[in-house]
């Protein structure tokens, strides 16, 4: 039997609450490794046993994601009147309340799978906005049975290169985000394995890459990446992987994952290929093999971003350039299963991306894509964004006109500094101080929503956050994330119900300090063990 952790309840619970307000169809942000199979599985089971005429499909597009989902409803509820749907399993159970189904083999055939109330998308961030793809014709065919269908999406990653957050814009799928669980605090709690990096000494020189359909062109790529440029890189990883036990690395195409093969082999290193191209039972044995031990690399270009766990992942070579955020914190996320003797994940960015995109834990979400004329962008009048809650105000404001943020002046123009290129916050080399005391009061700023004033002593200086929990969309999100990071259960609505519950959040210990002009801010913050927060 599967026991949930609290936050996988509190996503459970965050879902019923998001259908008994009247909303639409929401997104569960879960990172790669945080169980999301036995997030779903447990809100099946529960809508079921309270509303037992419910009908469940849950639709993905990978086999080992379909198989996986419903071992982990049968191990939540042996009883579970679950089925699977999928030609790549060999299996058309039609007629169970709970069907756990590949898309490609259902996406024609919403007639006879008939009335669902609930459709749950595994790995959301693959549906497509357009209706005429196989997720479009099915959930179409899904409305034709029942106009009032309810569609729930899981994801690490909310958002599509080609059309921004799943919840925005024309078109979105989805509504809005019910829960989200921070991947910091997963690592904190020992349920995820931290990623540390090293700037390779053979990093690629991505400048003046041309994009096509908002991705680097893989032409210009392999011209200017291969050769002596992917022998030099191999080299390193074999360098500075010697103590490192088991290795992915992805590439920019099927040749040269198995180039990357070759050259590894050259060292003496026992690698393979999997790519789209490997037939389904050799990519069965090599990820076998690799899991055992029997490999110590694999090289692969587009299919071990999902739907693959091999715990003993410890090291990621990230060996081609990528303007997606999404894939960018798949590869990523390969390495952050935790294993018996895994401290943790290097990861080998020659590419840039960590540069490109920021840590892990730190991804500021992307706008919602902007209309515009010809080749240009839309015009926009001089604005600027709130660090604290996302809201676009006018460029000379001093103070957010919705959260009462203080912007520092400008500053004068200096020359641009180092980067510490962390692929984690929570592993960069900041500099930590320690937080003496903290507050807790209602700020009231005149036409906004209150908010949740903390103010830190660290040192002599105090340094506040304003989190928006009685704020709607990215502002209140951001509050929900701040909230889970600190206490466990709901996170609370309201000022005064935030107030009355700051007995709950975990103690801060220390804190790194950003400077913004005049201003500090808080960066980042790490909290008292439990035995120290008694002691207090």
């Amino acid at each position: 039997m599967i026991e949930l952790r609290d936050y996988q309840r509190a996503a459970v619970d965050a879902l019923y609450g998001w259908f008994r307000a009247g909303r639409g169809s929401p997104l569960v942000v879960a990172p790669t490794g945080s169980g999301k199979s036995v997030i779903l599985a447990e809100f099946a089971r529960s809508a079921v046993v309270v509303y037992p005429e419910t009908r469940i499909l849950m639709v993905t597009h990978v086999r080992e994601l379909i198989a996986q989902n419903h071992q982990a409803l049968i191990r939540l509820w042996p009883d579970a009147p679950a089925g699977i749907y999928s030609a790549g399993l060999g299996k058309r159970q039609l007629g169970r309340q709970i069907l756990v189904a590949g898309v490609q083999s259902v996406a024609r055939r919403a007639r006879e799978l008939g009335h669902v109330d609930l459709a749950i998308v595994d790995e959301a961030h693959l549906v497509p906005r357009s209706s005429d793809t196989q997720y479009g014709r099915l959930f179409d065919g899904l409305r034709e049975a029942n106009p009032s269908l309810k569609i729930i999406g899981l994801t690490a990653t909310p958002y599509r290169l080609d059309s921004g957050l799943l919840h925005r814009g024309e078109n979105a799928l989805f509504d809005g985000i019910a829960y989200d669980i921070p991947v910091g605090m997963l690592v904190e709690r020992g349920h995820l394995a931290p990623l540390v990096s090293k700037r390779p000494a053979a990093a690629f020189d991505t400048s003046g890459l041309h994009r096509r359909m908002g991705e680097f062109v893989e032409r210009e790529m392999l011209d200017r990446f291969g050769g002596d440029a992917t022998r030099a890189a191999v080299a390193e990883i074999v360098a500075l992987g010697r103590d490192r036990r088991a290795w992915i690395a992805f590439c920019i195409s099927v040749d040269h994952a198995r180039a990357v093969r070759d050259e590894l082999r050259s060292h003496g290193i026992a690698a393979e290929t999997v790519s789209g191209e490997t037939p389904g039972p050799e990519r069965d044995r090599l990820l076998r093999a690799f899991k055992a031990g029997q490999l110590r690399a694999l090289t692969s270009v587009g299919v071990l971003t999902t739907g693959f766990d091999a715990p003993a992942t410890d090291l990621i070579a990230m060996l081609r350039p990528t303007a997606s955020t999404g894939l960018y914190i798949q590869m990523a996320g390969r390495g952050m299963r935790i294993a018996p003797g895994k401290d943790d994940c290097l990861v080998l960015d020659f590419a840039g991306n960590v540069m490109r995109h920021g840590p892990v834990d730190a991804i500021a979400l992307p706008e919602e894509k902007k209309g515009g004329k010809g080749d240009g962008e839309a015009a926009e009048p001089p604005a600027k964004i709130c660090p604290n809650c996302d809201a676009i105000v006018p460029i000379s404001v001093r103070e957010c006109l919705d959260c009462g943020h203080l912007f520092p002046p400008p500053d004068p123009k200096l020359e641009a500094t180092a980067t510490t290129e962390a692929i984690m916050v929570l592993t960069a080399r900041d500099e930590w101080q320690a937080i003496r005391d903290v507050d807790y009061h209602r700020h009231r700023k005149p036409g906004a929503p209150d908010s949740l004033r903390v103010d830190y002593l660290v040192g002599t200086r105090v340094v506040s956050e304003w989190v928006c929990v009685e704020h709607t969309g990215y502002a209140r999100e951001k509050a929900v994330a701040w909230w889970h990071l600190r206490a466990e259960g709901p996170p609370p609505d309201t000022v005064d119900e935030a107030l009355a519950r700051v007995a709950d959040l975990r103690r801060p210990a220390e804190a790194v300090l950003a400077r913004e002009g005049r201003y500090h801010r808080i960066k980042r913050v790490r909290f008292a063990r439990p035995a120290e927060e008694q002691a207090a």
